[in-house]
């Protein structure tokens, strides 16, 4: 099972994370950007956890689609029948 598509997203959704959580304030930044600031990161977090939930479903997925393969080439074997 390939885990780097995982780690690619958790790596790209920490580092902006990472860059709303710390933005660069400027001279003319208003203190209600902040809460607005907030409520994005929020939002964000949110998102990246129905990805990573999203991402789990689909690795169970395929273990359980690899494992009847398993089972059906084992069978297909024990039939006489050709298998690759």
């Amino acid at each position: 099972m390939n885990l780097k598509p995982l780690h690619l997203c958790a790596v790209a959704g920490a580092a902006l994370l990472g860059w709303l959580a710390f933005p660069a304030e400027s001279n003319g930044q208003a203190d209600g950007d902040a809460a607005a600031f907030e409520a994005l990161l929020a939002e964000i977090g949110a998102q990246q956890s129905v990805v990573v939930d999203n991402q789990t479903k689909i690795d169970a997925k395929l273990a359980s689609v690899g494992e009847e393969l398993r089972l059906a080439r084992i069978y297909v074997g024990r039939a006489g029948g050709k298998s690759k």
